[in-house]
């Protein structure tokens, strides 16, 4: 397959160039710049998803190391430095999946500052593609917290009533713990003479310093996941979010401190990573049925969602920190299923959202005989997020519960129990929502999904019932990158 020259800046800076078309499409018709922002950001993202798609099929599954290295010297030693793994890789099409979805999701719903809301979500899309091809510390740094700008102001522009407030909340909470981890690059590249991330993850940090270090990058990975106890701006953000906000932020945005962890913590502080193992264990089993067991009490359809993304990306941390084979490459696919299937859940909520303007549970109830396709499609994700076999979400819940039993197995045991209690929040949601009569006067009227709405879901159907059943697609090309990470830690921790 001939290869597109410079390929991993062509798929990064592609969705700038598109912000950079809007723009210039206002200019020069400022009574159609609404419509040809729309049409130019979903080009764009169609555009940036075919360029990824090209990169995945040429990418070599059986190479455990970077490929498509692009590196030129930038300043101070720094340098413009991207590559992808069978990790990161995989993180790029989801990016560039979604993207289109949430453009599409985004036609009717937004109608005040369209241009805006379009280059925001391209600036967006830039940056986070970014995160997973640096290979250089401070190009990852500038990626990284970069997201935060254009996060910010979608929910602080188009967010709900209390959107300010989330913004802030979502901002400082993310910002505060990434400053532990600028220091901890500073003094890395002072140590180890290098900025670039592959020479880092050989290089062998005293023992005397890996825990200061793990603790450093864990503070911003963990408020990025998040993690609990420091998860409590996730629910508000969603919560206030546009729906295609909340899709990226569930998505995608989430997905940076898993990645995070893969990429700096266990590679590069082995011994540290074992060492704080069991606090990892503890903290992503509590994530897993404290949170599950909140979001059954919750009133609102997106915070109990949003609830739910805590628990599932328990079992991330619970697999990334097992630190052998199946935990991570178990934590990488429910990364990637937790991706679609929290994306189609907020996309659910957004429909009736989009009908009724409420998101309270009790306005609900009997919707199947008004929206029999909405109904089964709302099923089918619910079930996914559950765990269902057959399902994207099994096969990640198993690998990461299989990785940490090796390990830990009262660590495997609470987690399964966090399976039950997913069952029970998330099975009485589409109870109290989808069945019974309907004795709300206003849902009389209600209509079932439309074209455009079948057509940004079944997508996602089809990726979270073709993971479901083959897993393979996805663990092919995580698997040598994946071996060689956990020899590596293996032989660090004398294991």
């Amino acid at each position: 397959m001939p290869q597109i020259p410079y390929i991993l800046s062509v798929v990064t800076f592609l969705p700038l160039v598109g912000a950079g078309l809007i723009l210039l499409a206002r200019q020069l018709n400022k009574g159609s710049a609404d419509s040809a922002a729309r049409w130019i950001a979903l080009a764009t993202t169609l555009v940036t998803l075919a360029v990824s798609v090209h990169l995945v099929c040429a990418f070599d599954q059986a190479n455990p190391g970077y490929q498509f290295i692009e590196r030129f010297a930038w300043f101070a030693g720094a340098q413009y430095f991207l590559g992808v793994d069978g990790v990161s890789i995989l993180f790029v099409l989801l990016t560039a999946f979604l993207m289109p979805l949430c453009i599409l999701a985004s036609w009717t719903t937004i109608k005040d500052r369209v241009v805006d809301y379009m280059v925001a979500f391209l600036v967006l899309q830039t940056l986070v593609i970014g995160v997973f091809t640096a290979l250089d510390l401070f190009l990852f740094y500038i990626f990284f917290e970069g997201t935060l700008v254009p996060m910010f102001i979608i929910i602080g522009v188009w967010g709900g009533a209390n959107r300010i407030y989330a913004a802030y909340k979502f901002f400082l909470y993310t910002l505060l713990g990434s400053v532990l981890m600028l220091l901890a690059m500073l003094w890395m590249a002072h140590t180890a003479g290098t900025t670039s991330i592959p020479a880092l993850k050989t290089f062998a940090f005293s023992p005397a310093a890996q825990p200061l270090l793990w603790l450093a990058f864990f503070a911003s990975f963990a408020v990025k996941m998040p993690m609990w106890p420091v998860h409590t701006w996730l629910p508000d953000a969603h919560v206030q979010a546009p729906t295609a906000g909340s899709v990226i932020l569930a998505g995608i945005l989430l997905k940076l401190g898993g990645y995070g962890f893969i990429l700096f913590n266990l590679p590069m502080f082995p011994q540290a990573s074992e060492m704080f193992r069991p606090l990892v264990f503890t903290l992503s089993v509590i994530a897993i049925v404290y949170t599950s067991l909140v979001a059954f009490r919750q009133t609102d359809i997106k915070k109990l969602i949003a609830y739910s993304s805590v628990a599932h990306m328990g079992f991330v941390t619970m697999g990334i920190f097992s630190g052998n084979d199946l935990g991570v490459q178990g934590a990488v696919f429910q990364m990637l299923s937790h991706g679609l299937i929290s994306g189609a859940l907020f996309l659910c909520v957004g429909v009736v959202y989009d009908r009724m303007h409420t998101r309270e549970i009790a306005f609900y109830g009997g919707l199947t005989s008004r929206m029999p396709w909405f109904a089964a499609i709302f099923l089918m994700f619910t079930m996914a997020n559950v765990g269902l076999p057959g399902t994207s979400g099994f096969i990640g819940e198993i690998l990461t519960m299989t990785g940490a039993y090796g390990v830990s197995t009262w660590t495997a045991f609470f987690a399964a129990s966090g399976v039950i209690f997913s069952a029970v929040y998330a099975l009485t949601l589409y109870r109290n929502v989808m069945f019974g009569e309907i004795t709300n006067p206003a849902l009389k009227t209600i209509t079932d999904i439309d074209k455009r709405e079948l057509l940004i879901f079944v997508p996602l159907i089809i990726g979270t019932i073709w993971l479901g059943v083959q897993p393979g697609v996805v663990l092919d090309y995580t698997a040598a990158s994946v071996e060689a990470l956990t020899t590596t830690y293996r032989a660090a921790i004398g294991g």
